[in-house]
């Protein structure tokens, strides 16, 4: 009976390892053909600021809900709580208050003029008083061209964005890659990139924490993984998770590079269960790169997203989706 017992539990656990070596079923990996995808994301991308820095090239999307936010004195500023982007300096409204990364704050200069000034209104300086968070101390002023004063904070010219159409939209982040919201102490809120001489307000320090995968909420997709850059990770419809294997090989990779293996244990909210079947599994690629899936969907970044919070890969070539942390696609059209 104990040498019986004993074959079964060998049995047993010959299947258990196999269900694990196989999981996704996977054979040897595989890989199949190349399909790189648009190069544009469906809709394309808000480029904002893609001009000159003094007149009109920062305008983009004026003419779309133009004079939204309200263009009078600041008042007493206020501080938003976003958990997308941390701390987010507002006006006396709760609308967010903005820099732009061709401006200078030392000294303080302002770039926006023309048609940019309607997109992005510049702050009045009068009228702004400092609130529970905000050194009054960092609170100044600059000259505009036309003689009127600018509200700065830290030496960085402030302003609002047009298309805000409430308190506590922060619509403008990261448009053109240089207007982001501005933190109580004037460098870029946690969800802005790192430029300028400007180490940010606790950019590297919010994204240097991060597990290997995670989650944050997106406005417009909802639940959407991340990895430990904060980078949005998406699926490939030409992939299959069963056998897993991925279509983007070669040159498709420069545009989609994959996700690295992570450790169950450096995840948090992701579905890390491995089950033979459905699992949280690596995929060995023919080209010998190991490539992290989610419910056997092999995970990606998109070269064109820039800095956190992006999802210009959305969508592209109506075949690459943002990924919740089940790994099923976000916004695929039924």
């Amino acid at each position: 009976m104990k040498t019986s017992w004993r074959n079964a539990s060998l049995v047993a656990t010959a299947a258990f390892v196999l269900a694990l070596t196989t999981a996704c079923g996977q054979e040897n990996g595989g890989a199949s053909s190349q399909n790189v995808g648009a190069t544009q994301p469906a809709g394309g991308i808000d480029l904002g600021a893609g001009g000159s820095a003094a007149g009109s090239g920062a305008g983009a999307g004026a003419k779309e809900q133009e004079g939204a936010a309200p263009q009078g004195a600041a008042g007493k500023l206020a501080v938003l709580d976003s958990q997308q982007y941390g701390k987010v300096l507002t006006d006396s409204a709760g609308f967010a208050l903005y820099r732009f990364d061709k401006d200078t704050a030392e000294p303080p200069k302002t770039t926006c003029e023309g048609e940019c000034a309607t997109t992005w209104p510049p702050v009045p300086a009068s009228g702004a008083t400092a609130a529970e968070g905000v050194d009054k101390s960092l609170i100044g002023e600059v000259s505009r061209p036309d003689g009127t004063k600018q509200l700065t904070i830290g030496g960085w010219p402030m302003y609002r964005y047009a298309k805000d159409t409430k308190a506590g939209d922060v619509k403008g982040e990261g448009v053109g890659g240089a207007w982001f919201a501005s933190a109580p102490d004037g460098k870029k809120a946690a969800g802005g990139g790192v430029g300028k001489g400007d180490k940010g307000s606790g950019s590297a320090e919010a994204i240097g924490d991060l597990p290997g995968l995670s989650t944050r909420n997106d406005p417009e997709l909802g639940e959407v993984v991340v990895d430990k850059n904060g980078m949005t990770v998406y699926r490939f419809e030409k992939d299959t998770p069963w056998p897993m294997k991925s279509a983007c090989t070669g040159a498709c990779l420069e545009k989609w590079p994959v996700v690295e293996p992570v450790d169950a244990a450096d995840t948090k909210g992701i579905d890390n269960k491995n089950d033979g079947r459905r699992g949280y599994v690596v995929l060995n690629r023919p080209d010998g790169l190991k490539q992290q899936s989610i419910d056997c969907w092999p995970l990606y970044t998109f070269a064109g997203d820039k800095k956190p919070g992006d999802t210009n890969g959305q969508g592209v070539g109506g075949t690459w989706y943002a990924i919740s942390p089940e790994g099923k696609a976000l916004g695929k059209p039924k």
